[in-house]
């Protein structure tokens, strides 16, 4: 079990099991705007978040990232430098849209996570914009690059799923939120510690309502993806009822991140259920 468990935490810690979410966005993506994505590009976004997450996560400064100081955290460390290295490889074979979409989400990361604001700052510090560069990035790489890949054009329905993929990873986000409020700086100013942790939930709930109600604009509705959605909003409506401050070591970091894998098992589902 000791062996088991130390794979399941590398599993969580490296970053793998968040970059399977993000992986299972992309073919989200796929199936709502019936389009193929290149697997190149799925094979980058996925291998490209290890490094990428695993960079924001032990470099909030620069130096932190190259000079890690324990065994556990180098081992992280050299995986997540395979992992760039294959993501590299990929890049190879994106098209010229897709690469200049990469450059501006990178950008925005490096924005995120490098101290280039006075006094060693970087944008994660500024009051308020955590959560939202976060959902920006989220719904940049899972949504508008697999759309340009394929696409000459950014559709309504291509718009409407940006948004609502914003909404969803601000939804994930809130029990991180709550989660952190014990060790985050005042200075965040984050959604719990503007508006109490009751009123984080609520606006949660109204994130939910908007993240629902956004599938109706849709054009050509499908029935079994709506189906799939409700099933989605009312698993996130629970989420967000059962989170606390004091949270279970795995209620963040696996089952609230398994949600994006479960929308995809759903979504696949939908695709073969006949109604």
């Amino acid at each position: 079990m000791t062996i088991i468990k130390k794979i399941f935490d590398f599993y969580l810690d490296a970053s793998i099991h968040v970059s399977l979410g993000v992986f299972s966005l992309v073919h989200v993506t796929a199936l709502t705007l019936n389009i193929n994505v290149p697997p190149e590009l799925y094979f980058f976004i996925f291998f490209g978040s290890i490094a990428c997450y695993n960079f924001v996560k032990f470099g909030v400064e620069a130096e932190k990232y190259f000079l890690v100081t324990n065994t556990y955290q180098k081992n992280i460390q050299f995986f997540s430098l395979g992992c760039l290295l294959v993501a590299g490889y990929q890049l190879l074979f994106l098209s010229e849209r897709v690469f200049i979409g990469l450059l501006v989400l990178a950008a925005i990361t490096g924005l995120y996570a490098l101290p280039v604001l006075p006094r060693h700052k970087n944008f994660r510090s500024l009051s308020g914009l955590k959560i939202l560069i976060v959902a920006a990035v989220w719904a940049g790489t899972t949504v508008i690059l697999p759309a340009i890949s394929v696409l000459d054009t950014i559709s309504w329905n291509i718009k409407v799923e940006t948004v609502q993929r914003f909404l969803f990873v601000l939804i994930l986000l809130i029990p991180f939120e709550i989660r952190d409020l014990k060790y985050d700086s005042l200075l965040l100013k984050t959604l719990p510690q503007r508006v109490g942790v009751k009123g984080a939930k609520i606006i949660g709930y109204a994130w939910i309502a908007l993240f629902y109600g956004a599938s109706f604009l849709k054009k050509d509705l499908d029935i079994n993806r709506m189906l799939a959605m409700t099933i989605v909003c009312s698993i996130l409506i629970l989420v967000i009822y059962k989170t606390k401050k004091e949270q279970g070591k795995y209620f963040s970091s696996f089952w609230v991140e398994a949600i994006p894998l479960f929308w995809w098992l759903l979504f696949v589902f939908a695709e073969r259920l006949v109604i």
